[in-house]
């Protein structure tokens, strides 16, 4: 849902904010999440994604780091980003960035080149969208840069139509 309760903004920020609900959290039932690039002119965009297939997409990535499920990890890491993403505190936490390629996809149709599928790798914030996912939500907002913008929309995307996204402050790209 779209909310628009101006007491639920962090007093003078202008810069959007997005909250993301949890559907499996005891802990608090909502995170809120800002952009990483706001400087005018970074090139970046925001892409709302579906929290499955960014991961699945993620979990292709075999350059990169990529972490094991949440209830692998240790008790210190899981506590330390669960209070990271807590509503409650002043600072609010970026967004998940990430970059994306197209591979071929493993079996035949791949290898004559013609089925292909979508490689993320997270510059930053894996542990905050493998958290969230664990947690119940079931999108997130995601910076790329603008390049890049399409194919991860296309792997990654929302199906349509997209559920009304919480977002405060100015419109998000």
């Amino acid at each position: 849902m779209l909310m628009s309760d101006s007491s639920a903004v962090p007093r003078g920020f202008t810069e959007p904010l997005w909250t993301i609900p949890l559907a499996n959290h005891r802990h608090y039932d909502y995170v809120r999440l800002k952009r990483v690039f706001t400087a005018d002119g970074s090139r970046h965009e925001v892409v709302i994604v579906d929290v499955r297939r960014l991961l699945q997409c993620a979990d292709r990535d075999d350059t990169d780091y990529v972490l094991k499920p949440v209830h692998e990890w240790h008790v210190g890491k899981e506590r330390g980003i669960r209070e990271f993403l807590d509503p409650d505190n002043e600072r609010i936490p970026e967004m998940p960035y990430v970059t994306i390629t197209r591979r071929r996809s493993p079996g035949f149709l791949g290898w004559i080149g013609v089925e292909h599928v979508g490689v993320v790798a997270f510059r930053n914030g894996q542990h905050r969208a493998r958290y969230l996912a664990d947690a119940g939500a079931e999108w997130l907002p995601v910076e790329v840069h603008e390049r890049e913008a399409k194919l991860l929309r296309e792997y990654c995307g929302l199906p349509e139509p997209a559920p009304e996204l919480a977002l405060y402050g100015q419109a998000g790209s």
